[in-house]
């Protein structure tokens, strides 16, 4: 599996490529900005990309999915409570005195436990909320990659619209704490962890 941690836009979220070494067929998870960059990365491995994947719906997380759409004419999958999110990419990254296009509309919805193929490999959704409504993360053989919901040391913020504290904690309790201790887990900001250090260490779960 090849995986790219490519961070975009001025508030540096954590973009990845996600692609199979042997079909060159891949995902695009999280385009939040430099559209340019991410079709870069995708170009020097000659990848195809067969699905555009975000994890919520917040503008730095979202902000290149129009040009990379455009660019690979592959669809774009969002949980159906963060959806309404896209329509209003603009407005938010302007309230934070940033720059930003609207999304274009979804292809398909996200619900808990699809699975989404590419190459010869299997993506599971875990419907994470508590960061957002609609938050999910995308589980693979041997990596999680959990958004705003779990970083190195830390959990998402809950203090956007839509965000809840108690729901987030249960999330990760109940749905990434109950992986395997090895996995890899790609956050959407900073640094991977695994899922193992953050139970023996986030100080949100001692």
């Amino acid at each position: 599996m090849i995986i790219k941690q490519i961070p975009v836009g001025p508030l540096q979220a954590n973009c990845f490529i996600v692609g199979c070494k042997q079909t060159k067929e891949a995902v695009v998870i999280d385009p939040g900005g430099d559209s340019d960059q991410i079709l870069m990365a995708l170009a020097k491995d000659q990848l195809t990309v067969k699905h555009i994947l975000n994890t919520h719906g917040h503008f730095d997380h979202v902000g290149a999915n129009a040009p990379i759409k455009k660019a690979t004419k592959a669809p774009l999958w969002i949980h159906k409570d963060d959806a309404e999110m896209l329509a209003y990419v603009a407005s938010s990254a302007s309230a934070w005195g940033l720059n930003s296009e609207n999304s274009p509309d979804p292809d398909q919805f996200l619900n808990d436990n699809d699975t989404i193929q590419f190459g010869q490999f299997t993506i599971t959704v875990l419907h994470t909320p508590g960061h957002s409504l609609g938050g999910v993360s995308f589980l693979t053989n041997n990596a999680v990659f959990v958004g705003d919901t779990l970083f190195e040391g830390s959990i998402g913020r809950t203090d956007f619209p839509g965000g809840d504290y108690n729901t987030l904690i249960q999330s990760v309790r109940n749905r990434l704490f109950t992986l395997s201790d090895d996995l890899q887990v790609y956050t959407g900001h900073g640094p991977s962890t695994t899922i193992g250090h953050e139970k023996r260490t986030n100080p949100f779960f001692q």
